[in-house]
């Protein structure tokens, strides 16, 4: 079946996060027609992006995996990844020959996920390899980026300003920010606790 195939090559984080399962509790401050809007995967056919910021444990990875796991059901191809992780992918394919078949790989891919931007401090080669990765997919393909840091603090965390203005017009001009709030849904409740 095309849908277990998709699921299965997008490699999901969290391969149960679903849209039906976004918590939209009134602490998150999250709106409800913004996520039906999402849900239509409108988004993924017009080739936008969807940056979703917020502090440690709001449910970000779930968020993107959940908008993931919505394209693949209408049909489309998604891949995930951390950011940390992808870059030493990246560096690994650079040593081995296969920096360009990596490259054309993931710019094929409908919905790419790019978990914890911004999480680590950023070499020359990574702002290169992200440039080059959302170059690749600017007007041409979906693509979902989730962060701590709020995507008005980008620019100076991309440091180099002429790699940052070039990243930061690809992605968050007309881009769905959606920014949650909240306690870490991690930690446990004081009514799952007992008292």
């Amino acid at each position: 079946m095309r849908l277990v195939k998709n699921l299965r090559d997008a490699k999901l984080r969290i391969a149960n996060a679903c849209i039906e399962g976004i918590d939209f509790s009134r602490e998150r401050q999250l709106d409800k027609a913004v996520v039906r809007q999402l849900a239509t995967c409108r988004w993924v056919n017009e080739h936008q992006t969807v940056i979703v910021t917020g502090a440690t444990g709001t449910g970000k990875s779930y968020f993107g995996c959940a908008l993931a796991h919505q394209a693949c059901r209408t049909g489309f191809r998604s891949m995930y990844r951390r950011v940390p992780r992808l870059f030493d992918e990246l560096r690994l394919a650079r040593a081995d020959g296969t920096y360009s078949r990596l490259l054309a790989r993931i710019a094929k891919i409908d919905v790419l996920v790019l978990d914890d931007f911004a999480i680590a401090p950023l070499t020359d080669e990574g702002r290169r390899d992200m440039l080059e990765i959302l170059e690749d997919r600017y007007a041409l393909r979906a693509t979902v980026i989730t962060s701590q840091l709020k995507h008005d603090r980008w620019h100076d965390y991309l440091a180099d300003p002429t790699v940052a203005d070039a990243i930061c017009d690809r992605v968050i001009h007309g881009a769905h920010k959606i920014a949650l709030a909240g306690p870490s849904r991690r930690k446990p409740s004081r009514d799952s606790a007992g008292s």
